[in-house]
């Protein structure tokens, strides 16, 4: 059984404040939205959500961790939904992709 949700872009936009805002990049101790690891999250209006995102450098030893991490915090609250994480290191991250936020959180000067 497939559910049909009447606004995708409410779900899109709940998963990244409420869901992946959760989800921390444990050697930072960041969450990794406002470390500006992702960079979309799209929902199809049915049961798949896909998540395009990166990490701070693509040797990240804890990278595999994070993506499951994601899938799991996704699945978690919408159980209903077959989570994709498509990984890309285009363009790189940098330090100017952190949110104003998380540069609070980090004590760095905007």
């Amino acid at each position: 059984m497939t559910t049909k949700y009447e606004n995708p872009s409410q779900i899109e936009l709940d998963i990244v404040e409420n869901v992946l805002i959760n989800v921390y990049d444990p050697e930072i101790e960041i969450d990794i939205v406002n470390l500006g690891l992702i960079y979309e999250v799209k929902f199809d209006g049915i049961n798949q959500v896909t998540v395009t995102m990166t990490l701070s450098t693509p040797s990240c030893p804890l990278g595999d961790s994070i993506v499951q991490d994601v899938k799991e915090s996704i699945k978690r609250k919408y159980s209903d939904m077959e989570v994709v994480v498509n990984m890309v290191f285009e363009p790189s991250w940098n330090h100017g992709m952190i949110t104003p936020e998380g540069k609070r959180m980090l004590g760095m000067n905007n």
